[in-house]
């Protein structure tokens, strides 16, 4: 064991010592190591996470720049998905509110059964169009989850900002 390991460092010192195999190890270790490094651009985070077919679409802009992106976006939208929110709350509670005014002061007049009966109905419809939505339903909820695949890196960033433009 001690004597194979004694030759394999006279071989290093060998190839040391005369220049032109120096120069031959020299572009053999370069080569792996270029290959090595060409691996590892192949074999992204996202590729062993999400699997091989995933990738940003946006692959062309560097990280920061798809970050910056989908933050940008992200925040816009919760910003504006925020201010909506709140005026459809106020329109809806307004709604209500007046409806109950009208109703006490006797404006209106609310027939319970007719609207009972109608609700039953409504349900009734909503259960029977729930079981055919189920397909669409699983095929929208694939692509979503393809498109997450392909743009996590953009898609993280439009959540942040999302979160981000809620809070603002």
């Amino acid at each position: 064991m001690a004597n194979s390991k004694g030759k394999e460092a006279c071989k290093v010192i060998a190839c040391y010592s005369d220049p032109g195999r120096s120069r031959h190890l020299e572009d053999e270790i370069y080569d792996k190591v270029v290959d090595l490094t060409e691996y590892a651009k192949r074999q992204r985070w996202w590729n062993r996470l999400f699997g091989k077919n995933s990738g940003p679409i946006a692959e062309k802009y560097s990280v920061a720049t798809q970050i910056a992106i989908g933050g940008v976006s992200g925040w816009c939208a919760g910003y504006l998905f925020q201010k909506v929110g709140k005026v459809a709350a106020t329109a809806v509670g307004g709604g209500l509110l007046l409806l109950q005014v009208a109703n006490n002061s006797g404006y209106i007049q609310v027939d319970w059964k007719r609207v009972e009966k109608d609700v039953n109905k409504a349900k009734k419809q909503l259960k029977k169009g729930t079981d055919q939505a189920v397909p669409e339903l699983n095929t929208f909820v694939e692509k979503s989850r393809e498109f997450v695949k392909k743009n996590i890196v953009v898609t993280s960033g439009f959540i942040g900002g999302f979160l981000l433009g809620l809070a603002s």
